[in-house]
């Protein structure tokens, strides 16, 4: 064990947050599971534990590999892995798969462990890695919109054109996170704009190729369309199910909530472990603990912040934007569906939710803000000569 800690590089309060996530997680993912184990397996709420701790588990080995290797190393990574990253999407897209007779063209079966794979949250971390590189390379020059087609922008819109069909909602996240970046990289923001048009008109357009082939995306405009629809009317319908769902769970949980493992909306709640969790953790632990959650992310926000304005270079600064404000991002779309704030998007809750590539992903890219967070201590001890582990953990806090 003492090994292990002397090997953990990086902020610390990072992994404390981490750490503090994964943990609470066990809680409402144990509690809420009770209705899937009573309707999909033999009554057991023990192997959905299991499964969890599983995914954690991976997860953090995932967390600690990466945060090991030095974040320069990300810029070639990044640019070998588009390719593959696109290869995947295309797989993944003429796959087909459902599951419970649902559609599940996001994700992709790994032949030899018989799991699911969800391509478009790896695509995700992979392209803003490649964001950061590109404007990390186009620095203090003089950027011309035709000059940054090809390398940039193409990759952009072949990853999102590829997972719009089956995830609008992650395409839609990922287009705004890339136009933060690109805005934050310097990139200048006449060309945003053309960026912006182009990406509305090529919605358009697929809204329209949609419409007029219904065949070739079943239901999908359908339910994309129902559900700004049925958040913009404000009239309870069938299709709110889930989150009136959600709301009764979160009214019913009042101020210090009915206790852990005593929720009763997680009975109906079909996405109770995933979607909804924000909504079973607000019924069991009422808004004191719905509100501590809400300042957990707003604390890694912050690190992740303070990290990227403490690198010593421009990718460095970017790569941990890049990569760490999805996460925060992602969790505060969660928990506004649960409160009705913003449509329902299918985004989990980061680090809480179950399931695995969404865990995984999550702390790849944890692990790469360690990573820049790790050289930059090493360099500052080199720089200062600081031998005392004493000075050390005062000079990180």
């Amino acid at each position: 064990m003492d090994a292990i800690y002397k090997n953990i590089k990086g902020d610390r309060l990072i992994w404390a947050i981490v750490a503090l996530l994964a943990i609470f997680s066990f809680l409402p993912v144990y509690s809420s599971s009770s209705n899937l184990a009573y309707t999909a397996s033999s009554g057991s709420t023990f192997s959905f534990f299991v499964k969890h701790f599983m995914h954690l588990f991976l997860g953090f080995v995932i967390m600690y590999g990466v945060h090991r290797v030095p974040y320069r190393y990300f810029r070639g990574l990044s640019l070998v892995m588009m390719p593959i990253v696109l290869i995947l999407l295309v797989l993944t897209m003429f796959q087909g798969n459902t599951i419970d007779g649902a559609n599940a063209s996001r994700w992709i079966q790994i032949p030899i462990v018989g799991m699911s794979f969800q391509t478009s949250t790896f695509a995700a971390v992979v392209l803003m890695v490649y964001v950061a590189r590109y404007l990390s390379k186009i620095q203090d020059k003089d950027i011309k919109f035709k000059e940054t087609i090809l390398p940039l922008w193409m990759p952009v819109f072949l990853v999102l054109i590829l997972i719009l069909p089956a995830n609008f909602s992650t395409a839609a996240i990922m287009f705004a996170m890339v136009m933060m970046l690109t805005f934050i990289g310097g990139y200048p923001i006449r060309y945003l704009v053309i960026i912006i048009g182009t990406g509305i008109l090529v919605l358009g357009l697929f809204v329209l190729t949609a419409k007029a082939f219904p065949e070739a995306m079943p239901n999908r405009i359908d339910t994309w369309m129902s559900r700004i629809e049925n958040f913009s009317n404000g009239e309870d319908t069938e299709a709110d199910y889930q989150i009136e769902k959600a709301k009764i769970a979160i009214a019913t949980g009042e101020i210090t909530g009915l206790g852990p493992g005593k929720s009763v909306q997680k009975n109906f709640l079909p996405q109770s472990t995933s979607d909804f969790i924000f909504a079973i953790i607000v019924e069991e632990y009422g808004m004191i603990g719905g509100l501590v959650i809400l300042v957990v992310y707003c604390w890694l926000l912050f690190r992740i912040v303070i990290i990227a304005q403490k690198s010593d270079t421009v990718f460095g600064k970017l790569v941990v934007l890049g990569v760490g404000l999805p996460i925060v991002f992602q969790a505060f779309i969660n928990m506004a569906v649960a409160v009705e704030l913003f449509p329902v998007t299918g985004q989990t809750l980061p680090l809480i939710s179950s399931g695995g590539t969404s865990i995984w992903m999550t702390c790849m890219a944890i692990g790469i803000v360690l990573s820049v967070s790790a050289e930059r201590e090493e360099l500052k001890e080199q720089e200062e000569g600081l031998d005392n582990p004493l000075e050390i953990l005062s000079e990180a806090i």
